[in-house]
């Protein structure tokens, strides 16, 4: 099938690397980093997609900025403001360049981010630790199919989103056989607006996985750091432009984890002798880490015993800076766009969401959305001495519009997918509950250019009926992409959702005035 409509593929390694060199040889920059009183042997250079505002044709073209290493590791402290290159990936040719400001590059003192250069006191440093498994794991691999407890499914390695998991049921002992719970779940995009409105930085609106690839990105896991001593390792496999297979060895870590904490408990002490019993909180973990520029994102799926799914995604890695002409907060007169963090340096505001694709058969494929909600009720009656409790109303979504769900802080909703075709015994309803993390909405303006791209963000919840061509929720072409394949347009059919083959969009996301590591998660 050949696209014609808007948007690019991605990007991939071998044309970034190139892009990327182009600054190193052209005249113009040669120039610009000897008036700086640069070495240019310790200049690097990033390529940085350039998004889509409002312009009638596009090419396939990319902002290289570039940074000076000066014997630092951190490079991405020292960027070098003010100058930028604009290449034609088609052509692999640089067609635009500025230079227009003088700032001084930020000194980066202490910002190396290496142990042995910190040198911590020794007071400080966590002493190691292990877990041991004397008689091995107590989960298999066959393949790519993991079984551990009472579950099995099969992960997947994808060169676009990374980790994959499909086909994940749970052993009923009482019916003695597996029952679906998902089909296939994923991250399915990742939008990062920052707030910085200068010329160089207006366009840092990145879809990390259909511009980049999460898959692409992601890097061998170290034993023993990424992963404890007990965890076991799988490869992954990719494409590059040609068709040549790569290989990301340890691209996942399998792992059981038990850190001490409690699965259940219950103490007796009515009866004759004290009856208790405890079982320890066990899980299993699938680890990967995408290297996307400047961020490291890990991403764990953790599967618990009490039949729960709980997805992590924690961001690691160095803070993207500006450089500026401030020493000192106080003599900044001017909108910076984010927080003066140390001598000429500047930490732009900006924002994380991703997207989980979530394609749950709840013990088959015909499921429902539910919104139980939680309202007070008034005794007024003096049918009781209370005057007040609560109940749960439930609402039954039934098409694509009942299910755009925006969480606040005052909402008491749950969110439940079930199957109504089937009940337990005593006749309630099969299902799962969507438990969310830390909620953070859109701030931009829904027409804003970038907005419009990353409509996912608009809303905490959708929900689709299932169609195999709507897999991201960005659109399939990203790059340079009019926002005119998301699922914000998908759902103006207003499909019908009700005991249909359903798909549930969770957006985890959150604001990020610079601070230290964040972890998001949400539990199914």
């Amino acid at each position: 099938m050949v696209h014609d409509g808007d948007g690019y593929p991605m990007l991939n390694n071998e044309e970034q690397k190139a892009a990327g060199e182009l600054p190193l040889t052209y005249p113009p920059f040669i120039a610009s980093i000897s008036k700086r009183g640069l070495n240019l042997s310790e200049v690097i250079c990033e390529v940085f997609t350039l998004g889509w505002y409002g312009e009638q044709n596009t090419k396939r073209a990319v902002g290289v900025m570039c940074y000076y290493i000066d014997g630092t590791v951190n490079f991405y402290m020292r960027p070098i403001e003010g100058v930028m290159a604009t290449v034609d990936l088609d052509k692999m040719k640089i067609v635009q360049y500025h230079d227009r400001l003088m700032i001084p590059v930020p000194k980066g003192e202490d910002t190396d981010y290496r142990e042995s250069v910190q040198n911590p006191p020794f007071d400080t440093r966590i002493k190691s630790m292990t877990m041991l498994q004397p008689d091995g794991p107590s989960f298999t691999i066959d393949g790519n199919n993991v079984r551990w407890a009472n579950w099995d499914f099969h992960l997947a390695f994808d060169m676009r989103v990374g980790p994959v998991i499909s086909l994940a049921s749970i052993y009923d002992h009482d019916m003695r056989k597996y029952r679906r719970v998902m089909y296939r779940g994923y991250a399915s995009e990742m939008f990062v607006p920052y707030q910085d409105l200068s010329e160089e930085w207006y366009f840092r609106t990145f879809l990390d996985a259909g511009e980049f690839g999460v898959g692409i990105c992601s890097v061998p896991l170290q034993p023993n750091t990424d992963c404890p001593p007990n965890a076991v390792f799988m490869d992954g496999y990719y494409t590059t432009r040609d068709g040549t297979p790569v290989k990301t060895s340890n691209v996942f870590c399998v792992f059981e984890r038990y850190a001490g904490d409690i699965m259940w408990r219950h103490s007796e002490t009515i009866l004759p002798g004290d009856t208790v019993e405890v079982r320890p909180d066990v899980t299993l973990v699938v680890r990967m880490v995408s290297t996307v520029a400047n961020y490291d994102y890990i991403m764990d799926w953790e599967f618990k015993q009490s039949g729960s799914i709980k997805i992590t995604t924690s961001l690691s890695g160095i803070l993207a800076v500006k450089a500026s002409a401030y020493k000192h907060k106080d003599q900044i007169q001017e909108e910076v766009y984010g927080t003066i963090v140390a001598e000429n340096t500047i930490g732009t505001c900006h924002s994380h969401y991703l997207s989980f694709y979530l394609d749950l058969d709840i013990d088959g494929d015909a499921n429902s959305l539910k919104k139980a909600h939680l309202q007070s009720v008034r005794v007024t009656d003096g049918s009781s001495p209370r005057k007040s409790h609560w109940t749960v109303v439930d609402e039954v979504a039934k098409t694509e519009s009942d299910a755009k769900i925006q969480l606040g802080l005052g909402d008491q909703t749950e969110i439940i997918v079930i199957n109504p075709n089937k009940r337990t015994n005593v006749g309630n309803n099969i299902g799962y509950r969507l438990i969310p993390g830390p909620l953070a909405g859109p701030l931009l303006w829904e027409h804003d250019y970038e907005q419009i791209r990353g409509a996912f963000s608009n809303y905490d919840v959708w929900v689709t009926p299932y169609n195999k061509s709507e897999k991201w929720a960005a659109g399939a072409y990203i790059d340079r992409a009019r926002g005119d394949d998301t699922i914000a347009k998908w759902t103006l059919r207003n499909r019908k959702i009700e005991n249909k083959d359903i798909v549930v969009w969770y957006t985890l996301g959150f604001h990020h005035a610079p601070s230290k590591k964040i972890s998001q998660s949400c539990l199914l």
